[in-house]
């Protein structure tokens, strides 16, 4: 292998940066603004395989007929056990190999009267043989120099004008980065003799900038080529005399705080700033606090002893089970302590996922208040009430997520195949299992419920919520031609994936439908919550109600 095949493309890319200044050590960069340059050739990508010599046991069987013992052919296995199908189709041909796999069983008492084959195991012996291994491939991450993120959005400030740095990663203990390069907003760059690259960003549109890199190795290759959108906003907060640079990246790449959950796959940025307070997450859990008289939650309360309301008429619950004034007043401070219970799991849940950690609260509130059993013997379950359908586009649109589950619950090699590559009576089964694991039901258990299984469930739901911006996503592609950023706003496409959640995307399908057709782009809650309608018509109080 020629290690250093790229190295022609040098003299194509000298001029790649007149005024782009990259540079390895700490002092900062200069602005972009790089001149054109000549076309140069893609990098190579990934291309590391290794011959190694393994030991194996060699069987020999012979296929004989039943009939008359009539040697048939031969088939070589490095295993132990009968000869596999394809190693009798391999060996043995076509003819003899739909004989063996539709021949019926024999019975030994009377093998005169078989048909087909049977197998001899004839020898054994211990061989070498050299195998191609994959070795793990160079990668390149980017992050923010100098920068802090924001804790409450996804966006980073920075008080000078930022520094990206895309950084060059070698796995292989005796190999390093030589070259890092790429591209920004069409212009190329370049880094020789280093593994990190720095330069300052410029000012984008609020649509931002496009950034692909790469990294290249003494190996002889380079990492697939990586993209990025960037966009920076000079930004007035208030103080004329100091201004402030907001950074917002997507990619898969990035290094820094966690991105806004679902902006990467939508490919579209959050408001500058920051997303509105409802898609907020609080540095702090106490920020989550809530004091909301609920009136479900009270009457469970109340009703497995945790309130004692017997001062009050009828116990504090009305016909129906269901809390008077009376009950309400007398489980005002229970209710205060159980609805704030989660709030810091819901924050550490929020910061490893990205999904809003208010947005994961409100959905609590507005499913079930908090209360993670059973609603009314229906088949909602748990804090977020899932259903069998949620549970089905949880393990569909969700692949990291069913990747994690489904071992779980069964064997890890039939998981490899993927949830829609499952037969029905296996997912259904995967379906029942992540619905149970949601369901804090418990008979036994003080109050009835199982307290950590509610514990395990808020990360369940924010699997589920990000399952459900990707079929969102899906549908707006689907009904306009145009990507989910291209289509809508940051806010607007989390109120779209509300309505997928709570009434399934075949009512959002219609409603988008409807609405880009009446209206076109973009679309916004304002156009599409009217074509919410019959059965689907709820959605647009769920939605007003999570979002206010």
């Amino acid at each position: 292998m020629q290690k250093h095949r790229w190295l022609n493309r040098a003299l194509l890319i000298l001029i790649a940066v007149s005024n782009l200044v990259v540079s390895s050590g700490a002092s900062p960069a200069s602005s972009v603004d790089p001149a054109p340059v000549a076309e140069s050739n893609p990098p190579p990508g990934p291309d590391r395989f290794s011959i190694i010599e393994v030991e194996y046991t060699a069987f020999e069987w012979h296929l004989l007929t039943w009939k008359n013992k009539k040697f048939a052919c031969s088939v070589l296995a490095d295993h132990e056990g009968m000869p596999l199908p394809g190693e009798v189709y391999r060996d043995c041909g076509e003819t003899i190999y739909k004989k063996w796999i539709t021949q019926p069983p024999c019975t030994l008492n009377d093998v005169k009267n078989c048909d087909g084959y049977y197998a001899v195991l004839i020898n054994s012996e211990e061989k070498k043989k050299e195998i191609a291994l994959e070795l793990p491939a160079s990668s390149a991450w980017i992050s923010l120099e100098d920068c802090e993120p924001v804790y409450s959005t996804s966006t980073n400030i920075c008080e000078t004008r930022p520094t990206i740095v895309i950084e060059g990663q070698e796995p292989l203990p005796n190999e390093t980065i030589i070259r890092v390069e790429g591209t920004y907003n069409g212009e190329e760059f370049f880094c020789e003799d280093t593994g990190i690259c720095k330069f300052r960003l410029p000012e984008t549109d609020e649509d931002g900038a496009n950034l692909e890199f790469w990294a290249y190795s003494t190996y002889g290759d380079s990492s697939i080529v990586y993209d990025a959108r960037v966009r920076v906003q000079l930004v007035d907060t208030g103080d004329p005399d100091q201004l402030y640079w907001y950074v917002d990246i997507l990619s898969s790449q990035w290094q820094g705080h966690v991105v806004a959950s679902c902006s990467d796959s939508w490919d579209v940025f959050p408001p500058v700033g920051g997303a509105p307070q409802w898609l907020s997450t609080p540095r702090e859990s106490g920020q989550l606090s809530s004091d909301i008289p609920y009136t479900y939650l009270a009457a469970n309360l109340i009703l497995q002893g945790a309130v004692d309301a017997g001062s009050c008429p009828d116990g504090g619950l009305a016909p129906g089970n269901v809390v008077n004034q009376c009950g309400l007043e007398a489980s005002r401070e229970a209710v205060g302590i159980w609805q704030n219970q989660f709030d810091e799991l819901i924050l550490s849940v929020a910061k490893n996922t990205g999904v809003p950690a208010r947005l994961l609260k409100n959905l609590f509130a507005r499913e079930s208040q908090f209360w993670p059993g059973i609603y009314q013997a229906a088949g909602d379950v748990g804090l977020g009430q899932l259903t069998e359908n949620g549970a089905d586009t949880t393990l569909f649109w969700n692949r990291s997520f069913f990747n994690q589950f489904c071992p779980l619950v069964m064997d890890s090699e039939l998981c490899g195949e993927g949830y829609a590559n499952l037969d029905k009576e296996i997912q259904v089964e995967l379906r029942r299992a992540l619905v149970g694991s949601v369901n804090a039901t418990c008979e036994e258990c003080p109050l009835g419920l199982d307290l950590s299984q509610a514990h395990f469930s808020v990360g369940v739901f924010a699997e589920t919520m990000i399952a459900n911006c990707e079929q969102t996503g899906q549908v707006i592609y689907n009904y306009t031609g145009n990507s989910p950023g291209d289509a809508a706003s940051y806010e607007d496409l989390w109120k779209f994936t509300l309505v997928n959640y709570n009434a399934g995307g075949g009512c959002l399908a219609e409603a988008v439908s409807a609405a880009n057709g009446a209206h076109g782009l973009p679309l916004t809650w304002d156009t599409i919550s009217p074509y919410l309608l019959g059965a689907c018509s709820g959605a647009v109080d769920y939605v007003n109600d999570i979002s206010q």
